[in-house]
């Protein structure tokens, strides 16, 4: 009687348990029936992945989140300000400098270069014989003809050149994913944002993966460095001041189901096409995989998705789309190799239906075991 009693309580275990035997994931009749009206709440489309919806994705041009072109600067670089460092040299074609005067001494003509002189907060800086000379605000030249004016009546036809020997007022800082962080000085000809991250060592991690962030007077612009590496228009101009911060973001996809290995994958440089993708965890389990339904859930860009003719109403994130690519035909090879995955991409793969009887059978047989024992248990008590 209590092994009849048994034997009903587990059969009605595994029949009950045929609806929640052990998963990783959903089923494919399951992904079918989800992709329901585009009105109903949580529902996706299923777009049939072959070579010409990969080259339809392709051919949309790619957007890129976040733009540095309203940072673009025309303030000059050129410019003396507080903390720079002046080389100053004066000449005198008649070979009495600072003349004017039996006292004064004679030298002979040629130039005559002062000791670097910094300029100091007020802007000026001090010239011998001509005093203090306003000099902030203004180019090289503007300043060397101020000091001649200054200099004129005590030098007889003074002739004055100024150059920056240290430019520290015209500088930005950069931080963040270079190799060698700091300040960086602007000047006519290297003034845009590339000319400073190359003069930091350029770097230190994939462009792909990296977000630049430009901070001006409590304003932040951001681009993907790969946006601005191949986009003019990101490369803007820079204004002294500004603060360089290159973030390290890693693409990441993550894959589950019948794979070799279930995990989150970072892209690094480069593209990533669904046969790498594959390839980097292992492949399909050959014991389990159904290679009819590799799937790539993705938030896709409602442009893309007009493309595609898919009419799912979008989301915040996109609109959701799960591409069905059959590896069981050749040329689902190609067209893996033609599909690029892109960040926070999943790519599953359903079991096949012979994976799944075995593993309902795997179950009824942990049962009868179960049963097995209680029974010889039950006897060996008696």
């Amino acid at each position: 009687m209590m092994r009849s009693t048994i034997c009903l309580l587990a059969i009605t275990a595994v029949l009950a348990g045929c609806s929640t035997l052990p998963r990783d994931g959903p089923s494919g009749r399951a992904i079918d029936d989800g992709a329901t009206t585009p009105e109903a709440q949580g529902s996706y489309a299923i777009v049939p992945l072959d070579y010409t919806a990969s080259e339809i994705i392709k051919a949309v041009p790619v957007q890129f989140l976040g733009t540095l072109a309203q940072a673009d600067s025309d303030a000059p670089t050129d410019l003396i300000g507080v903390g720079d460092t002046l080389a100053v040299s004066i000449f005198e074609p008649s070979g009495t400098l600072f003349g004017g005067g039996g006292s004064q001494t004679r030298i002979q003509a040629g130039t005559q270069s002062l000791p670097p002189i910094t300029v100091d907060r007020q802007g000026r800086v001090a010239i011998p014989f001509a005093g203090q000379i306003s000099v902030q605000g203004l180019s090289s030249g503007q300043a060397a003809d101020a000091i001649r004016r200054a200099l004129i009546g005590r030098v007889a036809n003074p002739q004055v050149v100024v150059s920056v020997a240290d430019r520290v007022s015209s500088a930005v800082t950069v931080l963040g994913e270079v190799r060698q962080p700091g300040r960086r000085p602007l000047s006519v000809n290297s003034d845009r944002i590339l000319d400073v991250i190359a003069a930091a060592g350029g770097p230190s991690r994939p462009i792909e993966d990296v977000v630049v962030a430009v901070q001006r007077q409590g304003e932040t612009f951001t681009a993907p460095l790969s946006a601005v590496t191949t986009q003019f228009d990101e490369n803007v101009r820079l204004r002294p001041g500004d603060q360089v911060n290159l973030r390290y973001q890693p693409r990441r996809f993550s894959t589950f189901g019948a794979l070799n290995s279930i995990r989150e994958t970072e892209m690094g440089a480069g593209e990533v096409t669904l046969a790498t993708a594959l390839g980097r965890v292992g492949g399909l389990n050959a014991q389990q995989a159904n290679a009819r339904s590799v799937l790539v859930f993705r938030f896709e860009r409602p442009e893309v998705a007009r493309a595609l003719g898919v009419t799912q109403a979008p989301t915040p994130r996109g609109v959701p789309i799960v591409y069905r690519l059959n590896l069981a035909e050749g040329g689902g090879f190609f067209v893996a190799s033609n599909f690029e995955i892109e960040p926070d991409d999943v790519v599953y793969v359903s079991r096949a239906g012979a994976a799944e009887a075995r593993t309902f059978f795997e179950f009824v047989q942990s049962f009868t075991r179960v049963i097995y024992d209680i029974s010889v248990t039950s006897t060996l008590s008696r």
